[in-house]
């Protein structure tokens, strides 16, 4: 991967020239979102934290950059027969939005087992949506017969000198705001982000190391860098960086221009999403959480430098943060299940319940367990749901029980 020595950017697919243009084009027609420092954070990490809050524009992802400076550069011929794109995320949607906007008749193909949510937001943005295959590989190939069937320009999610152009205005705006940026950590799933915001870092008057992050169940760019065959599947948070095969052009790109990829396992992009809700009071989806768990996972590698992240987007359905944030209130301790060994015999259940009162602990669910269970026929097992203020009230709690003679497991999260 790329060194000091290695920041030519001449033979690439995309010139800084090419991202400074791109940003002169959109650069009325999207948010300027806002490069804010996050003092929890910097304490948190050891780093001075600047956060990038893409999850602001309006479809609620940086894919709108790249996706209108696309369709910016397109003839007026090209504008008539309209757009086509495969996609079941941001892409997606910015694209529609824009050519909306612009008056581009835009068609996306999605398999058929998208949610009804991103169909339905996808048609809202006035594109002609096409249901067809059961995976991403058969939509794009689906896609790529209708684009040349009824001459549609295809745009492709990251694989795009345009797009990468787009992409990389990210970088434009966050050192003009913030020009002591030493480290850029950028998540990476086809690549088009990291090569648009590298091709700035490297035109920069000062080094600016490049960080790229990808989940470690989907490690497609790493694998093809760094020649290994880590397995890329699996059921990731970071779904909009889960990516099996990287373009051609952008692992080009991040071979020239990116100092290290770094993986992120699924329980770090959890905390990351939920930290930033409760620290920054902002939504993210998994990748645009993907950063922040890099560097909180590599703590002395970014320690002392000036470091931006980039919350490429906030698109998560809403079950799943909830989900999310319960179970990092669960391994803070402030949620907790026990199981604990009671007698069936009258007043069991108030004497256990007097335990968690007198610890000031809050129940709030409860479970008996008579039949299935390895206990002799006078024993039950309770499950109890409760509330408590931190790990060390619950170990309270716990020392209180076994101090009472009850033989209590702590049901713990993967």
């Amino acid at each position: 991967m790329a060194t000091a020595a290695q920041s030519t950017t001449d033979t690439l697919p995309v010139s800084i020239a090419d991202v400074r243009a791109a940003h002169a084009r959109i650069r009325d027609s999207i948010v300027r979102t806002p490069t804010l420092v996050s003092k929890t954070l910097s304490a948190l990490t050891g780093a001075t934290i600047y956060l990038k809050f893409e999850n602001l524009q309006f479809t609620a992802a940086y894919k709108e950059r790249g996706a209108l400076n696309t369709l910016l550069l397109l003839d007026e011929e090209a504008k008539a027969r309209g757009v086509i794109a495969a996609s079941a995320g941001n892409h997606a949607q910015g694209l529609s939005y824009h050519a909306n906007r612009l008056g581009v008749p835009s068609t996306i193909v999605m398999p058929t087992n998208t949610p009804t949510v991103k169909v339905v937001q996808t048609e809202g943005h006035g594109a002609t949506v096409v249901l067809h295959g059961s995976t991403f590989d058969e939509a794009y190939a689906h896609a790529r017969e209708l684009e040349v069937e009824r001459g549609y320009t295809f745009v492709h999610p990251f694989d795009d000198a345009r797009v990468i152009a787009g992409q990389g205005t990210v970088a434009i705006e966050m050192l003009a705001e913030v020009p002591a940026l030493d480290a850029l950590v950028v998540p990476i799933g086809g690549g088009g982000l990291i090569s648009g915001m590298a091709t700035v870092a490297r035109a920069a008057d000062h080094p600016i190391e490049v960080i790229g992050v990808q989940a470690e169940l989907f490690p497609s760019m790493y694998n093809k860098l760094r020649h290994t065959d880590l397995p890329c599947a699996g059921d990731t948070l970071a779904e909009g960086i889960a990516v099996k095969q990287p373009g051609g052009l952008t692992a080009q790109m991040v071979e020239a221009l990116v100092d290290d990829i770094v993986l992120v396992s699924e329980r770090s992009l959890e905390e990351s999403v939920s930290l930033l809700l409760q620290i920054e009071k902002t939504v993210v989806e998994g990748a645009g959480a993907a950063g922040l768990a890099a560097v909180l996972a590599n703590k002395e590698r970014f320690a002392g430098k000036t470091v931006g992240i980039v919350l490429c987007g906030g698109n998560i359905d809403t079950r799943l943060l909830a989900n999310v944030l319960l179970r990092d209130l669960a391994r803070s301790g402030r949620l907790a299940r026990l199981r604990i060994q009671l007698r069936d015999q009258p007043g069991a259940l108030y004497n256990v319940a007097r335990i968690f009162d007198q610890e000031r602990v809050n129940i709030l669910e409860l479970a008996h367990q008579r039949i299935f269970t390895n206990l002799p026929a006078k024993g039950l097992s309770l499950d109890v749901e409760c509330e408590t203020r931190d790990r060390a009230h619950l170990d309270r709690l716990l020392a209180a029980l076994d101090t009472a003679g009850y033989e209590v497991k702590l049901i713990e999260l993967a």
